[in-house]
C-alpha cells in the first residue's frame, strides 16, 4: 500500500476512511487529519501502476479510469513494478 498526499476527481472518491488493514497507515491517515485541520477530501483508491521511476519516486497508475502521476520518496516505490495492485489513500488541503 502507499500513502500519498494528492488531489484526485472526485467521481473516482470514496467517503470513507482507509480501512484498518494496515495499523501504519491507519495510523498515517488519522495523524494528517489531526495535524492538518484543513484536510479534505479524504479517501482511498484502488489503483493499478502502470510505470514507475525508481530514481524520482515518480509512479504513474490508472484508477477509476482515469490516469494518475503520484509521488513517493524514492525507496518507497523500489519494489513496485507496472501491473502492480496498490490502494492510494489520498487527501488535500489548502494554506
Amino acid at each position: 500500500m502507499a500513502l500519498v498526499l494528492a488531489s484526485a476527481a472526485a467521481m473516482a472518491a470514496q467517503d470513507s476512511p482507509p480501512k484498518p488493514d494496515s495499523m501504519s497507515s491507519q495510523q498515517g491517515m488519522e495523524g494528517m487529519k489531526e495535524g492538518h485541520a484543513k484536510v479534505q477530501g479524504m479517501h482511498t483508491m484502488p489503483a493499478t501502476v502502470s510505470a514507475v521511476d525508481t530514481k524520482t519516486g515518480v509512479v504513474d497508475a490508472t484508477a477509476g479510469g482515469m490516469a494518475l502521476k503520484v509521488h513517493f520518496p524514492p525507496a518507497s516505490v523500489a519494489n513496485l513494478k507496472a501491473g502492480d495492485q496498490i490502494t492510494l489513500h489520498l487527501a488535500f488541503s489548502k494554506p
